[in-house]
């Protein structure tokens, strides 16, 4: 089992999970051709998507989803929330599969289990990825954690954690108030000092990955989400990947 990121910030978002010949990729808000190019950088082709998995509406996440799918005949998962949100997009996609939050499936050689995120969406989720054998978890754009989400991301073997700000730069930011209350609240965007909370309270024994991922390019920087982490499961800063928005983050392998 292994995972990367095509790119990851608020121009855009995919990761993309493969055990055996199934590749899931979760989210796609970038356009065909700049997803199809980003798939080549992994040595990827579009035609070898199985399934596309779908945490909410916002275009930073989904704006690339339903051309892809329907270019490639790709099945799409997605809350009923997501879907009435995003309905005037997403009618007549064939394969649309509307899933139960709380409820396991499976895509080919991959299990999926999504489970519900506080988010100013329409009914968004994250999701844990597993083989049998291994589990990558992944949690972006939350405004808090919440024992459901700990359970969740309990002794996995690889996780990306959202890392969106640091609290005092998006205090002394040039956003407007209103736009600082959205990120900062209980319903926007994990800062690092509760990301880092977040990680030291789960059971990290199995974990040989850990990504920092949605890092803000004006509220954060590279250092304090890595320092943030690192401190955490007190380890070397350089064992803390960091997935960018340009480049993404290359495959991971899960052993």
């Amino acid at each position: 089992m292994r995972f990367a990121l095509l790119g990851s910030g608020s121009e855009g978002n995919a990761l993309v999970v493969q055990a055996g010949p199934t590749c899931v990729l979760m989210d796609c808000g970038f356009t065909l051709a700049e997803t199809t190019a980003r798939l080549a950088r992994l040595g990827l082709a579009a035609g070898q998507i199985s399934g596309i998995v779908v945490s909410h509406e916002h275009g930073d996440h989904i704006a690339g989803v339903a051309r892809l799918a329907r270019k490639q005949a790709i099945p799409v998962w997605l809350t009923h929330g997501t879907l009435q949100a995003h309905r005037s997009v997403l009618d007549g996609l064939p394969g649309l599969t509307v899933i139960d939050p709380h409820r396991a499936f499976a895509i080919g050689e991959l299990q999926v289990q999504p489970y519900a995120v506080p988010h100013d969406a329409a009914e968004p989720v994250q999701y844990v990825f597993g083989d049998g054998t291994n589990r990558l978890g992944v949690l972006t754009d939350t405004g808090c954690s919440t024992p459901h989400i700990e359970v969740m991301l309990n002794g996995c073997d690889a996780l990306v954690l959202e890392c969106n700000h640091d609290a005092a730069m998006l205090a002394g930011s040039d956003y407007p108030p209103s736009l600082r209350q959205r990120v900062g609240g209980r319903f926007g965007h994990l800062n690092n000092a509760d990301a880092a909370a977040l990680l030291a309270r789960l059971d990290n024994r199995r974990l040989q990955h850990i990504v920092a991922a949605h890092l803000s390019r004006k509220n954060n920087t590279r250092e304090l989400a890595v320092g943030a982490l690192s401190a955490a499961l007190n380890c070397a800063a350089d064992w803390i990947a960091v997935a960018t928005q340009q480049d993404g983050l290359g495959w991971r392998e899960i052993v």
